[in-house]
């Protein structure tokens, strides 16, 4: 016992003095002045700092409103933005729409239910490029004039897709069963016009006409005019010539009547001239021309000769 009391003794004696030395330690003057410097931003440059930290809020508030704002205006969508719709096959756009610059797409196709309008101020113009860029068609619409260039141009049916006008630089096809003009002039044709039949329409009137040069019809197998039920009538206001070069001309009617034919007089007895002449003979001058002698028991017409010398 008294061995372990002892220990215990020395231990707090030690103890003591340890911590009579560390307060010493503590209570000594300190010889080296120590130096202080703060940490942070202060004055102004901390006043800058919040400012700019101020202003940088207050622009995304700003920047935030505004494009909540204009996702709001143009009706921003999973689907597209505003009238545009961004599906499988493409883009659809519902309503009116304006394209301010060039608008490149492959196809154009309007809903079922409502046509497809193409609208301008000035005039709509259509253009196809080969893979060159070259220009190889074009149809405007303007205000004045729709105007095609292109190599060729058709307008087909829609049932069975036949060619109903075709137009090249070569010559214009109408493949339609009937051409129709409805203008009260007619149809003006500068050149030669080459057609198998020329019919006019039930119970109108067929007229060709030429109204200050000549007019020509020319088959080289014939030329046939026909008037089933009616007259056949050829008018000109200074001569009329039937020539045929190698055959005859051939005049078969039950009466064939030649009007405002010049006559010849004659007398062969006092008594003739108190009868009626109803019979004429038609004669025949060196130059073709004809003209009537009143008939007698012979031929009169040498005694009526002097009719030929007046033509």
């Amino acid at each position: 016992m008294d061995r372990s009391t002892d220990l215990d003794i020395q231990e707090l004696k030690m103890t003591r003095e340890q911590f009579i030395l560390a307060t010493q330690q503590n209570n000594l003057p300190r010889t080296e002045n120590a130096q202080l410097y703060p940490v942070g931003i202060y004055g102004w440059r901390k006043r800058c700092l919040y400012f700019f930290v101020l202003l940088l809020l207050v622009t995304m508030i700003v920047n935030l409103a505004m494009t909540i704002w204009i996702l709001k205006v143009m009706n921003f969508t999973v689907d597209g933005m505003g009238n545009l719709r961004v599906t499988k096959k493409g883009i659809r756009l519902e309503g009116i729409s304006e394209f301010l610059l060039p608008l490149y797409v492959k196809e154009i196709h309007s809903r079922k239910d409502s046509p497809l309008v193409l609208q301008s101020d000035r005039n709509v113009t259509v253009n196809a490029r080969n893979h060159m860029g070259q220009l190889t068609g074009q149809l405007t619409v303007g205000a004045e004039a729709v105007e095609a260039q292109c190599k060729r141009f058709e307008v087909r049916a829609s049932e069975d897709g036949r060619v109903l006008f075709s137009a090249d630089e070569d010559e214009i096809t109408i493949g339609a069963e009937k051409l129709k003009v409805t203008g009260t002039e007619g149809a003006v044709f500068g050149h030669s016009v080459e057609t198998p039949h020329i019919r006019a329409e039930p119970s109108q009137d067929l007229r060709l006409e030429s109204p200050t040069r000549s007019l020509i019809m020319e088959a080289p197998r014939g030329v046939q005019v026909s008037a089933a039920a009616g007259d056949f009538k050829a008018a000109c206001r200074k001569e009329l010539h039937l020539l045929s070069t190698e055959g005859e001309i051939f005049l078969n009617a039950d009466t064939i009547r030649l009007g405002n034919l010049p006559t010849g007089s004659f007398s062969s007895s006092p008594s003739s001239t108190n009868t009626r002449q109803t019979v004429y003979e038609l004669c025949v001058c060196p130059n073709g021309k004809l003209y009537l002698s009143p008939a007698g028991v012979g031929s009169t017409c040498q005694s009526s000769s002097s009719i030929c010398l007046w033509s």
